[in-house]
């Protein structure tokens, strides 16, 4: 029977070793999903075999896909909401329910190539500093092709994925970025319980490079790990890479992000590259008849900034981390050519 998270805490024992393999399970892979029948089945059958706990995260399905998981896959733990509460929630809910040392997130609409969670924890056990690693993400119709090779940010605002649309065989490297996507990415979960989860003010979008950008604060490092594959159909739910949901909440987010992660004297020294790096996404939606939407955006991120909850949420400035906000700000001027060059 599905959990309704509101009524039923959830409870699962995750310290047995998974059947047949005589280890212990040593990751918890965390799939929100919301009205992802299309996605679902096909994601979870591409996880069989692999050493990890599933636990996907219904947020208020109502095509089906919840009842789908249910009865095709009841091995897999099930946590439901009433609603949709976004993705940034139903991750913590898994996060919340999880016990193992490692947590994967994934999206509902991707498939994993065989090995996947054993790369993941591979490079992270051979890395200790590293809070979060991401999976090299290709574009499930065009396999040859990339959606993700890591995330970057920049001092003009902007967030983007490295290598989209380019060719696999130029980013099959290990190296440092500046953070994982978290359609498809392993956290440790003892530095989550230093650095903070996922900020729910987000709902969704940008709240995988908030999170980034809060362990690079505390003095930790985010890995591209090209050896754990995972293939992506891309806005699966939300529909078109640039849609009215997706603008107005990515505009809201981003203005968020600044104020919560940049001191204020961060602010003013970046403000020169901010103002026409914001100035340049107003016109790139206008020509696509999306400016409204993202200009309300930008209104909605100065409100939530303002708000109660938003400063309660942002991060104290604190003197032993000024060597960090160093290194994150010359990588926010290097990532500019990052943009255009690569």
């Amino acid at each position: 029977m599905c959990l309704i998270s509101v009524l039923v805490p959830l409870t699962i024992d995750m310290k047995g070793p998974v059947s047949g393999m005589g280890e212990k399970i040593r990751s918890t892979i965390v799939i929100p999903n919301y009205n992802g029948m299309k996605y679902i089945e096909a994601c979870l059958r591409s996880l069989a075999g692999e050493p990890a706990h599933i636990i996907v995260v219904d947020n208020g399905s109502v095509d089906g896909s919840r009842e789908l998981v249910q009865e095709k896959f009841p091995e897999i733990t099930l946590k439901c909401f009433d609603r949709n509460y976004g993705f940034c929630k139903a991750v913590n809910a898994g996060i919340e329910s999880s016990r193992t040392t490692y947590v994967i997130l994934l999206n509902n609409d991707t498939e994993a190539e065989p090995g996947f969670v054993e790369a993941l924890e591979h490079a992270m056990d051979r890395n200790p500093r590293a809070f979060s690693g991401a999976a090299q993400i290709r574009n499930l119709y065009r396999k040859e092709l990339l959606d993700d090779a890591g995330d970057y940010y920049c001092a003009l605002g902007w967030a983007f994925a490295l290598g989209r649309d380019k060719p696999v065989q130029a980013y099959q490297k290990e190296r440092r970025i500046f953070s994982a996507c978290g359609g498809a990415a392993i956290l440790r979960r003892s530095m989550l319980h230093e650095i903070g989860w996922l900020d729910e003010q987000h709902f969704a979008y940008l709240e995988d490079v908030d999170l980034g950008y809060r362990a690079r604060i505390y003095g930790y490092v985010n890995l591209y790990i090209p050896q754990a594959i995972v293939y992506h159909a891309g806005s699966g739910v939300s529909g078109t890479r640039y849609n009215k949901f997706k603008v107005d909440l990515t505009s809201r987010n981003s203005v968020y992000l600044i104020y919560k992660n940049m001191p204020l004297l961060q602010i003013l020294l970046n403000m020169p590259l901010l103002l026409p790096g914001f100035a340049v996404k107003t016109l790139f939606f206008m020509r696509r008849g999306l400016g409204k939407d993202y200009i309300r955006g930008l209104g909605r991120g100065f409100k939530l900034c303002a708000s109660e909850e938003g400063r309660r949420n942002k991060l104290c400035f604190r003197k032993e981390n000024i060597r960090n906000y160093i290194v994150i700000q010359l990588e926010l001027w290097r990532n500019i050519c990052y943009r255009f060059l690569r």
